[in-house]
């Protein structure tokens, strides 16, 4: 992909234009970095509440009506809803089952499950399986 930056006084405001005839997997990956918002997420853990990066959220499921959030190390709670989170913290980010959504920075590996699914397995060694209704997009994402 050729890339090419223009500075000047006249751009006050940056701008990013992509000519291409089709969308392929690194145009849309480029497009996620681009379009990302990295807004902080309020989570509790403890009766504390912090604020959450999106970059230190590994993975987002809800368990028993819970939002929870996963992070390299820790589990915390938000009052936020699935689609709200995934709203909030961008293209980084992708759902793969109804209930859970993940960093796409820090998937590991993936494995074939039961039934043609795939297994996500993460770098902080969670996992969950990509349901048949996301798998599209997921393999469209890593080129599959």
């Amino acid at each position: 992909m050729e890339v090419k930056i223009e500075i000047s006084p006249e751009h006050t405001f940056p701008r990013a234009v992509i000519y291409t005839d089709r969308l392929t997997p690194e145009i849309q990956r480029a497009l996620d970095i681009l379009q990302a918002k990295d807004a902080p997420v309020l989570a509790e853990r403890s009766e504390r509440t912090f604020l959450l990066s999106g970059q230190d959220i590994y993975l987002i499921r809800v368990v028993d009506g819970k939002t929870m959030l996963y992070t390299q190390k820790e589990e915390f709670s938000t009052r936020k809803r699935l689609y709200e989170l995934l709203d909030q913290l961008g293209g980084g980010f992708m759902q793969i089952s109804k209930s859970c959504a993940v960093n796409l920075s820090y998937a590991e590996s993936v494995e074939a499950g039961f039934g043609g699914s795939l297994l996500l397995k993460m770098k902080n060694g969670m996992s969950d399986y990509v349901s048949r209704k996301y798998l599209p997009d997921l393999k469209n994402y890593l080129g599959i």
